[in-house]
Order: structure tokens, then C-alpha cells, then sequence
């Protein structure tokens, strides 16, 4: 019998390999996606996709959401306050284990770990200490499609915002930036692949230069 799990979801590539690995074992049943959300703008947290997005996603991948809000200028201890409310409803529905998929941010992994050992929850990390440059290789070739829809300008040129994540987007990364993005050199959004009932539709927009990152827009159909 499959253990339950919920699992921390940004709508990104690694989330979403994250999930194909969880899903792949055999061992796992995944009950619901946590979220976090930015209130007033309406989008998920940093990586400025459209909540409508995330929910025709959601339901393209058939598991439900949990979503957190947060203000757009939210501190440390407001995201904290938040997500107390996320672990307190998994405990409640009987979980005990959380899924991230952080690959190799070692301080990042030991903040979740101390995090939800106040909840009596344990941390699951499928994609770690893997290399990114065999992940986003595994991601491609596994047939899911993604898109750049954040970028820090300050690591990458601006026409990285809203390009598929392909063979010829890994050859143009310049020489220091992570294929994964892991360093927050980028985000993206999944729209389709093995796990999708059937693809999210979008169209691009303009790309936005806010609050220091590069923002394409990414509108639904």
C-alpha cells in the first residue's frame, strides 16, 4: 500500500520531476500540492504564473491543491505563519511526510527539515545531489515541456524570459548558470508531458521588469 505524501509545488520543472520520480517508485500516493500564492497579484510566488494557470494545471495532473497566500512584501515570519496552517492540515489528514524538490541547496534543505520537525513531519527529497545538467536532460527527454517565465536579469540576458526549455536553451545558458536554474537564475512553468491529462494552453505576453526580475506573461486560453 502506497504511503500518503503531499508535496511543495511551484508549477516548475522541478517540481514536476519531482512528482514523475514520486510517481515512478510506486511507493507514494500523492494527495495534494502545496502552493504558495501571492495575494493582490494573484500568482504563484515568484514564479508570477497565473493562479488560473496553476489550477487548469492541477487539474491536467488530477491531484488537488492546497494553496498558501502571502502579501507581496511578505517577510520570513509571515511565510512561516502560513505555511504552519499547510503542515497543520497535512498532519490532520493523516500525513507525515512532505515532498520538496530542491536538488542541491544544502542550508535550504536544513531550514525545511528544522521547519517541519516542529510538526512532527519528515522531509522528502527526491532530485537531491543529483547533477541538474542529467536532470533537466531526464526532463527534457521524458517529454515534458516547460517555459521561463521568471528570470533574474543580473545572471541571465532578458530574452531568456519566455523560452521552452529545450535542447537549444541548455546550449545557450552562458558558462556558470545552472541548467536547472537551482541558483534562482530562472523559473518556468510545466504545461505539458507524461504526467498531463492534456495540455495547459497559454499564450505569451509582454515581459514585465519587476521588483528587480523579468516577468513573461503568460496569458490562458
Amino acid at each position: 500500500m502506497s504511503a500518503l505524501i503531499y508535496v511543495c509545488f511551484s508549477g516548475g520543472k522541478d517540481s514536476l520531476l519531482m512528482l514523475h520520480e514520486l510517481k515512478s517508485a510506486g511507493e507514494w500516493d500523492v494527495v495534494k500540492l502545496i502552493t504558495t500564492i501571492t495575494a493582490g497579484y494573484d500568482r504563484i510566488s515568484m514564479h508570477g504564473v497565473r493562479r488560473e494557470l496553476l489550477h487548469r494545471q492541477a487539474v491536467a495532473l488530477e491531484i488537488p491543491l492546497l494553496e498558501v497566500a502571502i502579501s507581496p512584501q511578505a517577510n520570513n515570519d509571515e511565510y512561516e505563519s502560513a505555511m504552519r496552517r499547510a503542515w497543520k492540515e497535512a498532519v490532520q489528514s493523516g500525513i507525515d511526510t512532505i515532498a520538496f524538490g530542491d536538488i542541491f541547496l544544502q542550508d535550504l534543505k536544513e531550514y525545511r527539515e528544522r521547519q517541519l520537525a516542529g510538526h512532527a513531519l519528515q522531509c522528502h527529497f527526491p532530485l537531491w545531489q543529483r547533477e541538474t545538467a542529467d536532470l533537466v536532460r531526464l526532463f527534457i527527454d521524458l517529454g515534458y515541456r516547460a517555459i521561463t517565465t521568471c528570470v533574474d536579469p543580473r545572471k541571465l540576458d532578458a530574452s531568456f524570459a519566455g523560452r521552452i526549455i529545450d535542447d537549444e536553451f541548455l546550449n545557450d545558458l552562458p558558462e556558470g548558470v545552472d541548467p536547472c536554474g537551482e541558483n534562482g537564475e530562472f523559473h518556468s512553468f510545466v504545461f505539458d508531458g507524461p504526467l498531463f491529462r492534456e495540455p495547459v494552453c497559454f499564450s505569451r505576453g509582454e515581459v514585465i521588469d519587476r521588483d528587480n526580475f523579468l516577468f513573461c506573461e503568460l496569458n490562458p486560453q
